[in-house]
Order: C-alpha cells, then sequence, then structure tokens
C-alpha cells in the first residue's frame, strides 16, 4: 500500500469507554470493597481499567490497596498536578486516581467543582476500556454528579433494612431528578446467592410500586472470611485468595459487565464523560 492509499483509510474509531459508578444509599455495605475488587478482577482479565476514588472526603481506596499518593483530586482541584500526576499503579496494571480522607473541603464542593473534576479526564490522553467511579455513600452533589454522568449506575445493598430503605431513596433521587433509569443492584456479604436474590426482591417491589425505573440483579458477593483477611493484608481478595466465594463472585461479576450496556461515547477517550454531564445539567436546567 503506497503512501496516498494509506492516507485515504479511515483512521479506526477507539471504543468508548464504560464508565460504571458504584455507589450505595448509605455507609459500610461494602461499597468500596466491591469497586476495588471488581475493577481488580477487570484488570486481571485483560481489560484496561482505571479506578477513580469519589468519596472526595473519606477516600479509602489508596488505604485499602496499602499505596502512599503523593498527589490526589484535592491537589488536581487546586492545579497543582495534571490528571497524569495522581495517578497511581495498582495491581495486574489497574489505574488508580485516589482523593482525600478527612477533608471537609473536598466534601463540600460546588457543583461547578465537582464538575470540574469530572471535565479534568478529559487530560488523560491513555486508552481505557473501563473506569470504575467508587462514589461517597448517600445522594450528595458529588453522588448524583458521578453518577448521571456514568453509563452505569451499580447499587449496593447488604442484609440491613436500613441498607434497602437507603438504596431505594439514591434511586429515587437519580431517576427523578438526573433521569437515570437503569440501575444494576449488587447484594453484598450474603450468606448465599439466593439470599442476594431476596434481598433485590425487597427492593424491586417498591421500585416498581412508585418509580419508572429498571432494576437488574447483577450477582451477590458471599460473606467470606476470606475477604475480611485480605482487608486487613490491605490486598484485594481476588489477589490474596483467588480461590475463595468471594474472589470468584468478583470474576463472574467482571465477565458480567461485558454484557452491559456500556459506552456510546464519540471517542475512546474520557470525553463522553463530559458529555453526559453537560446535557444532564442542560436538562436540569430546562427543568
Amino acid at each position: 500500500m503506497n503512501q496516498a492509499s494509506a492516507l485515504a483509510q479511515p483512521v479506526p474509531r477507539q471504543k468508548p469507554v464504560k464508565v460504571i459508578a458504584v455507589a450505595s444509599g448509605k455507609g459500610g455495605v461494602g461499597k468500596t470493597s466491591v469497586s476495588v475488587n471488581l475493577a481488580t478482577a477487570m484488570a486481571l482479565a485483560g481489560k484496561r481499567t482505571m479506578l477513580l476514588d469519589a468519596d472526595l472526603g473519606l477516600a479509602n481506596v489508596d488505604v485499602m490497596l496499602g499505596l502512599q499518593p503523593v498527589y490526589n483530586l484535592a491537589h488536581l482541584l487546586n492545579g497543582d498536578c495534571s490528571i497524569n500526576d495522581l495517578i497511581l499503579e495498582g495491581p495486574h496494571g489497574l489505574k488508580i486516581v485516589p482523593a482525600t480522607s478527612g477533608t471537609r473541603r473536598m466534601a463540600q464542593l460546588s457543583q461547578a467543582e465537582n464538575a470540574g473534576l469530572i471535565r479534568a479526564f478529559c487530560d488523560y490522553g491513555e486508552p481505557l476500556d473501563t473506569l470504575i467511579v467508587d462514589t461517597a455513600a448517600g445522594i450528595a452533589d458529588s453522588v448524583t454528579m458521578f453518577c448521571s454522568a456514568a453509563q452505569e449506575v451499580a447499587v449496593v445493598i447488604c442484609d440491613d433494612p436500613a441498607s434497602i430503605t437507603d438504596a431505594y431513596a439514591l434511586i429515587k433521587v437519580l431517576s427523578r431528578e438526573y433521569g437515570v433509569q437503569r440501575f444494576r443492584i449488587i447484594a453484598n456479604r450474603v450468606p448465599t446467592l439466593q439470599h442476594g436474590r431476596d434481598l433485590f426482591t425487597k427492593i424491586v417491589r417498591v421500585a416498581d410500586r412508585f418509580l419508572d425505573v429498571t432494576l437488574d440483579f447483577s450477582g451477590a458477593i458471599p460473606d467470606d472470611y476470606y475477604l475480611q483477611r485480605a482487608v486487613r493484608r490491605q490486598m484485594t481478595v481476588v489477589d490474596a485468595y483467588p480461590a475463595s466465594r468471594s474472589a470468584l463472585a468478583f470474576k463472574n461479576l467482571a465477565q458480567a459487565t461485558d454484557k452491559w450496556i456500556g459506552g456510546t461515547g464519540v471517542s475512546g477517550h474520557l470525553e463522553f464523560f463530559v458529555e453526559r454531564r453537560t446535557r444532564a445539567e442542560a436538562s436540569e436546567v430546562e427543568q
């Protein structure tokens, strides 16, 4: 093929990045553990994966993995570093964006500042397959901002009445005020798969009565002793105890995400993250 012919060939389009926001109605359900292990399982499977710690005031992804970041999202927001400067290398090539813990300002960002963090990802030029966003618990502005900008929202629940009630409240806010219509439900710390399905049924019964949403049961993570041992070792259970029930569940969950709808963005970088948020903001203005 001569040079002219080569230049005439269409440039292949990069596959859009799939962004999955992991959220929960209340704290203490193991949301961050799900995010970290799911992201690690994806990286282990060969997917180019990034994990964003978006629990901006009480971040602990780096602690769970025994990492010591030099920069975090607070430095990015202050203009002290670029997105590339703060990225850490995790297991199996997992890219990790750390936040900060115990900083009141980061927990109380304005909508413009939250949007600025999302826009900062446009400067990241490396190809990615999946971005996992570990949001804060509850319905703070940062949570709704990241969830409405993602293609998929995974809500983590556990066998606690408050967990079910608060998860429903989160789904209600995201659906009615931000137009999110589909939610993936992950049951965490359950004795059996059927127990996880039963928890899912509880939340579906209420949602079907009062909300116009689609809830999908995406899997259950067993209440596994080895998972707690891995946390104490500051490792993922996927790496520390790969044959354990919880590790296998995370690998199955990572595989299941291949069938999720995924990205509809125009490029293979992260511009679509901004585009989705911009459309959401425009919709809010119209309302």
